[in-house]
Order: C-alpha cells, then structure tokens, then sequence
C-alpha cells in the first residue's frame, strides 16, 4: 500500500511540473486527476471537475463524436504525440472555445487503465497560420495587378514570418548547429568592434550586426519559454553535496552494468533550488541515460562555473547574464536522432515500449530548471551517446569563491596546428582565433584531407585540433589513425559533448577536450595546455 501511495504521489509531482494541462479520465469518461495548469486553461477549479463527465471541456457539438473517439481509444490504447493534425477544440468554464493541440497516453491504476491528455492552446500559431496565408493570399493579388510598391512590402513581410519560422526551427531541433552559426556571428561582430573602434563610421553598423544576432537569438528564445508558476521552497545548496548523497542511490538505480563517473571540483559555487526537485533532476537523468544503454556502459555527472556574459547568454536560451553552475549527464548509449530531440522535453514523449516509459523524465527535468532561472541543453547523436547539460544560477549566499585575475591568453611558441572542423564558419572562426595568436595553421574540412596531410612527411604538425562529429569520420577516429603514423602528435578535441563522448572510443584521462561555443580565451588556453602536456592527449583503449 505504502509503494502504491509513492507512486501516485511521485505521478502527482511529475504532472505539476508540466506545462500543459493534464487531464486524466476512465473509460467511463469521468475525470479522475487534473493539474494546476488544468485550472488557468479552463477556469475550472480541481473541484468542479474531478468525477464530472470530461465532455464538460468540450464543445457541445463534439461531444458524441469526442464520446465515441474515447471509446475507440481505450479498445486500442496508444501513445499519441502533439501535433497529430487534428482539428480539436476546448470550452473553458465561460462557454468560450479555442483550438487546442492534444497528446494522449494511458496509465494503468488499481481502479483501471485511465488515459491521460495534455492539452496546449494553439491559438496563437494558428493566428500566425492565418496571417501567413493571408499575406500569401495577397501577394498573388498584388502580383496579378503589377502593382510593384505594395508586392515589395508584402514580401518582405512575408519574408520575415518565414526567416521567423526557419530561426524557430533551427532552435528548437538543431541546437547544436544553432550555437556555432551564432557564436560565429557574435565573435566575428566582436573581432570587427575591436579592429575599427568607437571612433570608426562603421563602427554603427557593427553594432547593428550584433544587435540583429541579439534579436534573433531573442525570438528564438520566445518559441521555447514555458512560463511556470509552481510554488517551490528553495534553499541554498551545494550541487556536489546534493551529488554525494545521492550517490549511493543513483549506482543502485543504474546497475551493475553501468559505470558511474562524478568528476566534483572543489570550489563549486552554491545554487538556490528546491533538494527534492534537484534530486529529481538527477535522478530522472541518470534513469534516462541507463535506459539507453540496455547493454551497460557509462555515465558521466560533471559539475562546473561558467560565467555567461550578455554575448553568450543567447547560446543558451532565455535566461539572464552572471555566473551559473552546469550540471552535465553524459552516456554513451544508443543516442537520438535530430528530430527524436527536438521532441524529446515534450511531456508523454517517449521512444520506449508502451508501459516501459511515462514521457515525464525529460518534461520533469524542463520545468524544474526553467523555474529556478536556468537552462537546458541536449547533445545527442545516434549510436554515440546524449550530453543533457543544466544551468542553475548560482547565489551570492553562500561564501563567495575568490575570482583569479584574468591573464592574457596564452600565445604561440613556433607551433604548428592542424584543424579539422567540417563547418566553415566555425572553421574560419578557429583559425583566425589561433593566427591572431601567432600559430601557424592549417585547416581542412574533413578526416580523410586531414590523415592526407598527416600522410605527408614533409608536412610538420605540433597539434591535431580535431571536431568530435562529423561526416564520414568521427574525431576519435580520425585521431587513433594519425597517431598511428605520428605518435608524438598533440591531440585536442573541440565539440558540444562532454568528454564521455570521446571516451567511448578513447578511455584515457588524459583526453583534452574544448567546449563549444568557446571563447577566444578558452580556445587558447586549451590549446596551450595540450601544446605543453607531458605526453600526447590521445587516451587509450576502451576495455
């Protein structure tokens, strides 16, 4: 009985952190659970409607035909995700209706299977919608009566909802790729402020540029906001103490066949969360990282400071600039492809076996960062792993940590320095950091121009500063085969993901990794350090 009522209590917490509203019914259509959200959607106290029909949230015209779709839904239960297509409508407390968008899921209970939907208010994408069309609807006229001035207009108007669309996109699919087109564009702004200055005509229109990065990055951001409103009891923490006890418990969650790793520097700085909602953050990581390594594996939990200042904060999503405490979870698991991601935070989505997974971990992981003032991140490509990274502000409460005076970034020696990096901006970004240092480089697009070069003799290289993904060969690979002809070679390795990602195919300690976006300071400093170890970075050999 006591497992039964931690469970319900442990689905209660689950669902108060989801920023739809959940409505949960029986086969008899007899509303059993809602959530907070439940009440601001549709004016609805908990009371009103627990144990009333659920057809009262429903338009009085649909609801026989909504009658008869539950019928058929609990004859064949099945996960249904948002954004299937269809046309659906609610009715709030006030007779008023909207569009809404519905995922579906079933829970089994003592009292029966119950189905479970979330329900999202779509009216103001399908005003978009309606705008775009009508824009495009007018621009056929205006083509068809030549008039030149106003089809200008109505392009560049439609233009924009369409650049709009494509940054929304990109943001919320291709993370990855959005933070080094956009690092890119902020760092070269920066390189321009610092070439012309103040007193330069064009140092305006460098402004400019760094302003319309600043806009784009914000609306991007506007698209993933879920405003959260959950009463929490936050306290000042320390994130490695939180990890130290629950040590014991997260290596009992995982299994022997999972190595757990916690790399905890000193010094770490204090954050203000709720413990139990960051015990669950943990908890539903690492649970999540296990179960993509059905076969064993390894998880890594890192914890760092990072300061983010306003040039940076836009990489990471609506959050503000200071100092912040990165909470990293790495596996190396069977991954995720593009599109699984970017789905992947959603509540009720998930990949696994129906009655294996409820969809909430990653939803639950969202919501409690999103209220502390962080931010979340996921790295993942199939067959290599998934990074999830959490950024928690940290509190000036507790003991501040003594600030070392920043040195002037570490120059060149003579050194040579070969860069794979298949994507051009950050490419060219790369090596203009380490010219402007004074190295020599070279750079290439791919592994295979890179062992080419390596192949060649009268080629001398000091360091081999290398991407971790690219196309049709990964870094670690590209390493393991240059070392072969050049075991005396640095090695450093520049990505997105944490270093459990590279050990996958290289288990050594010693494995140098820069984390991107960089700065210039970073990129140097790293490279510095890999240029004056004590022996090449290139790591071992998985056992």
């Amino acid at each position: 009985m006591q497992g039964q009522l931690d469970a319900a209590r442990l689905f209660q917490q689950f669902i108060a952190f989801v920023p739809d509203a959940i409505v949960g019914a029986g086969r008899d259509g007899r509303i059993a659970f809602v959530n907070a959200q439940t009440e601001e959607l549709f004016g609805y106290a908990p009371d009103e409607l627990l144990g009333s029909s659920v057809e009262r949230l429903v338009p009085a015209r649909f609801g026989a035909v909504h009658a008869a779709h539950r019928a058929h839904y609990f004859a064949a239960p099945r996960t249904r995700p948002m954004g299937a297509g269809l046309e659906l409508y609610g009715r709030r407390k006030d007779g008023t209706e909207f569009p809404a968008e519905i995922s579906l899921s079933s829970v089994a209970t003592d009292d029966g299977l119950l189905v479970v939907a979330a329900i999202r208010d779509i009216t103001e994408r399908i005003a978009a919608t309606r705008e775009r069309e009508r824009l495009e609807t007018e621009l056929r006229r205006v083509q068809r009566i030549e008039a030149e001035r106003e089809k200008r207009d109505l392009e560049a108007q439609l233009n924009q909802m369409r650049r709009l669309e494509s940054v929304g996109q990109l943001a919320g699919g291709i993370a990855h790729d959005f933070n080094n087109i956009l690092g890119v564009i902020m760092n070269y702004a920066e390189f321009a402020a610092e070439e012309i200055g103040e007193d330069s005509r064009a140092w305006e229109d460098v402004e400019e540029i760094r302003r319309a990065a600043q806009r784009a990055a914000t609306l991007t951001r506007q698209l993933l906001i879920f405003s959260r409103r959950d009463v929490v009891r936050p306290q000042v923490l320390d994130l490695g103490a939180v990890l130290a006890d629950l040590d014991r418990l997260l290596r009992r969650a995982l299994g022997e066949h999972v190595e757990l790793e916690a790399r905890m520097p000193p010094g770490l700085w204090s954050v203000e969360a709720d413990p139990g909602q960051l015990e669950q953050v943990l908890v539903n990581l690492a649970v999540n990282a296990r179960d993509a390594m059905p076969g064993g594996g390894r998880l890594l939990i890192e914890t760092a400071n990072v300061e983010l200042d306003a040039d940076a904060v836009p990489l990471y999503g609506d959050i503000e600039p200071g100092r912040y405490v990165r909470l990293s979870v790495g596996d190396t698991g069977i991954g995720m492809d593009r599109e699984v991601a970017r789905h992947a935070f959603e509540p009720f989505f998930t990949t696994k076996p129906e009655g294996e997974g409820t969809g909430l971990g990653l939803a639950t992981v969202y919501g409690i960062v999103r209220e502390a003032g962080g931010a979340v991140q996921i790295y993942s490509e199939p067959g290599i792993g998934t990074t999830v990274k959490t950024y928690l502000p940290a509190t000036g409460a507790a003991p501040s940590v003594r600030e070392q005076p920043r040195s002037a970034p570490p120059g060149a020696r003579g050194e040579r320095v070969l860069v794979v990096e298949d994507e051009s901006g950050v490419r060219r970004l790369t090596e203009r950091i380490l010219r402007c240092a004074g190295y020599d480089v070279v750079t290439v697009a791919s592994g295979r121009d890179a062992l080419e070069l390596c192949g060649d003799r009268d080629e001398r290289f000091d360091l081999l500063l290398t991407d971790v993904i690219m196309p049709e060969m990964l870094g670690p690979e590209l390493v393991e085969r240059a070392l072969d002809g050049r075991p005396d070679l640095r090695v450093l390795y520049m990505s997105g993901y944490s270093h459990q990602m590279i050990a996958r195919q290289h288990a050594g300690e010693d494995v140098a990794l820069v984390e991107k976006p960089f700065t210039s300071e970073t990129l140097l400093a790293g490279v510095r350090e890999a240029l004056d170890g004590s022996a090449p970075t290139q790591g071992g050999t998985d056992a």
